[in-house]
């Protein structure tokens, strides 16, 4: 505890805690967003390097848990047929992550937040994106690179993995095995290069532990939620909670 208290206050830690709760909520009922609303919310009060190194091990505990919660057959499945975008998303987190401390974070968060609130105010007025299959491979470069790239740097590599599994017409089920597996690894590879990068530290780690503990409780309320959903109205949630944290990464970008 009094590493904790060294670096930041009780009521800035239980602010952080509550933030958290309310992530892993998200994170159970839609199956993503749980870094996004870490990042907007705790880096209120907390610098934001700090923050990313504290959403790392709860990113990797909620991923794995949804893994889990899909089964192992699910998750192979998943593996088998999304490897491509699994694996440039996987590489590309390892190598930006290395990069955190040199690009500004202003830059990063609207770089992710203006398309993916137009995309998904789009959808939810009726557009329709969807990729062909013939474009299929294209679109795992595409938009591997552009998640991977934004995982490493930001800490988040949900929004267009999310526009992606939607573009595709994923099922529901299909679709919360596929973000678990996608985010499951990548959150192994950003724990990896955060590591490297020195954000993951000895000095930080026990504020990532602390968030363990409300990030679990979050999910599982989540998940009692996440079950009562139908595919409609998860696609129209899911998109939702896109435009919401998609606005809060604007505002972060342009008022830090």
């Amino acid at each position: 505890m009094d590493a904790l208290t060294d670096l930041l206050s009780p009521s800035v830690l239980l602010y952080a805690a509550c933030v958290t709760l309310v992530a892993g909520f998200v994170k159970g009922a839609v199956g993503f967003a749980m870094p996004l609303v870490m990042i907007s919310g705790i880096s209120v009060l907390v610098e934001p390097r700090l923050v990313v190194a504290g959403i790392v091990l709860p990113i990797l505990m909620s991923n794995g848990l949804q893994v889990l919660r899909a089964g192992l057959g699910a998750a192979w499945d998943a593996i088998v047929d999304y490897r491509r975008y699994i694996l440039i998303v996987f590489v590309m987190i390892l190598i930006s992550a290395q990069f955190v401390t040199v690009i500004p974070a202003q830059t990063m968060y609207l770089v992710l937040g203006i398309p993916v609130v137009v995309l998904s105010a789009l959808q939810l007025l009726g557009v329709r994106f969807r990729i062909p299959p013939h474009r299929r491979t294209l679109a795992d470069w595409g938009l591997g690179l552009a998640s991977g790239t934004l995982g490493g740097l930001a800490g988040t590599w949900g929004p267009p993995t999310v526009l992606y599994l939607l573009a595709l017409d994923t099922l529901k089920a299909r679709q919360l095995a596929v973000q678990g597996v996608v985010y499951g690894l990548g959150s192994v590879a950003l724990l990896a290069g955060h590591l490297q990068s020195g954000v993951l530290n000895r000095e930080t780690v026990p504020f990532s532990l602390m968030l363990l503990v409300p990030a679990a409780l979050g999910i599982w309320v989540g998940f009692q939620l996440g079950d009562r959903l139908d595919q409609e109205k998860f696609r129209k949630i899911t998109l939702i909670v896109l435009i919401v944290a998609g606005l809060n990464l604007i505002r972060r970008g342009l008022i830090g």
